[in-house]
């Protein structure tokens, strides 16, 4: 606990060092493609354009200098598989983008999804010293939070990747979003505490530095995928972001501006290719394209008469020149879509999704430019669904403007504009005892 407090200090520390010489990359490592982007922090205000997120917008303004994305490997379900192939994959990626942006990077802000997240609400109150909240006692009241035995279990040691202060109250008052200088004699705190398996994040760390970088930060991609795609008003009543990877899915709820919630369904994108390849007997190549180009999840009378061109190479001569009907194809997909929107939707009923005042939903990732899939997941979700795009950053190349790019373009956001976390503040550590952990959703129905 103290030493992973002390590692995320440091990576902090050097973050703002980072930021303060200007330069800085951004990394998502996906199951099917590894993004970069090349940040410049010119010490400007503003960054995010119009949209910008509220209180967070407008701080540390950058621009997009270099960007660049290839094809995943050793990735799978989010995770590190193979360290060789994905630190050469890394590699590839970074030295495209230091070649556009014509700079070379040291330190790297790095997501990724999978890892089997788990959150937490945690609560804590203390008496004020004096009659007026200072930031010592901020940092008392995050210290005062009863911390649950997140490690180990069956599946091994876990590491706390996030822990965000979302809610402050004074005395009778609550929903608080900075109570320093106010005045009142009990200040209490909800913090949502997000943990994740210690093994993945060890090996993001290990091929980081073994391509010769320093890691200044990590997140994860739920979360910065919501960063990016929920708009401000969404972030504050209260939505869900449903980003649909290669090798899982991400899920997050946001409230005030606050993740309060974050999971991840190990299936994706991948998983409906690996179906259309079985189904149809071709490579996963093939699959892909016939995914990509015809692919769908609502069948209307015109896809029984559509033909699609299976293709291949195999020699013979009746089996490359096999089709299929569009119907056919929509029959094996839907299914599968089926199956993770269902595996979403016992989640966020986990969550207490329903108790939400407004309860939208966002698609985005590189799954859900699937046509027809915003309807279905309506159908399943029960609930208002829009299809999510990242907000516009300056630079951004036009072909990183896609839902696919969500989670690199939130952790530039996350880059430059961080939410207060509690390594921020100088916590007198302990370790404390585990409580009850029916908070994570109380809360919503006692302050909001």
């Amino acid at each position: 606990m103290i030493e992973l407090y002390e590692t995320q200090r440091a990576m902090r520390k050097m973050r703002k060092a980072a930021i303060e010489r200007g330069v800085v990359a951004v990394l998502d490592v996906g199951s099917s493609k590894i993004a970069c982007l090349v940040l410049r922090f010119d010490g400007t205000e503003g960054g995010v354009e119009s949209d910008g997120i509220g209180s967070m917008a407008g701080q540390a303004g950058f621009r997009v200098i270099g960007a660049a994305t290839t094809r995943s490997r050793g990735v799978r379900f989010g995770e590190i598989e193979a360290m060789g192939e994905t630190e050469r994959a890394i590699r590839t990626a970074l030295q495209a983008a230091q070649k556009m942006a014509n700079i070379r990077v040291d330190h790297v802000l790095a997501c990724f999804s999978g890892a089997e997240p788990r959150s937490y609400g945690l609560a804590g109150n203390v008496e004020l010293e004096g009659h007026v909240v200072t930031e010592q006692d901020v940092s008392r009241v995050l210290s005062a939070c009863d911390v649950p035995d997140y490690s180990g279990g069956h599946n091994g040691a876990r590491e706390v990747l996030h822990a965000q202060p979302v809610n402050f109250a004074l005395d009778h008052r609550s929903g608080l979003a900075d109570p320093r200088g106010q005045m009142g004699q009990v200040l209490s705190t909800d913090m949502h505490m997000l943990t994740i398996d210690a093994a993945a994040i060890q090996n993001l760390a290990h091929c980081v530095k073994r391509c010769d970088l320093e890691l200044a930060g990590v997140a994860s991609s739920a979360y910065v995928s919501g960063v990016a795609a929920l708009v401000e008003d969404e972030q504050e009543l209260g939505s869900a972001c449903i980003d649909l990877g290669g090798g899982a899915t991400g899920v997050s709820i946001f409230m005030k501006k606050h993740m309060i919630y974050g999971d991840a369904v190990r299936m994706g994108g991948d998983h409906i290719t690996s179906d259309i390849s079985m189904g149809l007997q071709v490579p996963m190549a093939v699959a892909e394209r016939i995914k990509t180009f015809y692919g769908g999840v609502v069948a209307t009378g015109i896809d029984d008469r559509d033909e699609i061109e299976i293709g291949g190479d195999t020699g013979d001569w009746h089996h490359d020149r096999r089709t299929v009907t569009r119907a056919e194809l929509i029959g094996i997909m839907r299914p599968r879509v089926e199956e993770i929107l269902e595996e979403v939707r016992a989640r966020l009923d986990a969550a207490g999704f329903e108790h939400l005042p407004s309860q939208q939903i966002v698609l985005t990732g590189g799954g859900s430019q699937i046509p027809g899939l915003d309807g279905l997941a309506s159908k399943i979700l029960g609930q208002q669904v829009r299809l999510g795009r990242p907000l516009r950053v300056h630079g951004l190349p036009q072909a990183a403007t896609g839902p696919a790019f969500a989670s690199v373009v939130g952790m530039c956001l996350f880059a430059a504009h961080p939410q207060d976390e509690w390594w921020d503040f100088d916590l007198p550590v302990d370790r404390y005892p585990a409580r009850s952990l029916k908070r994570a959703v109380k809360w919503f129905r006692d302050n909001w």
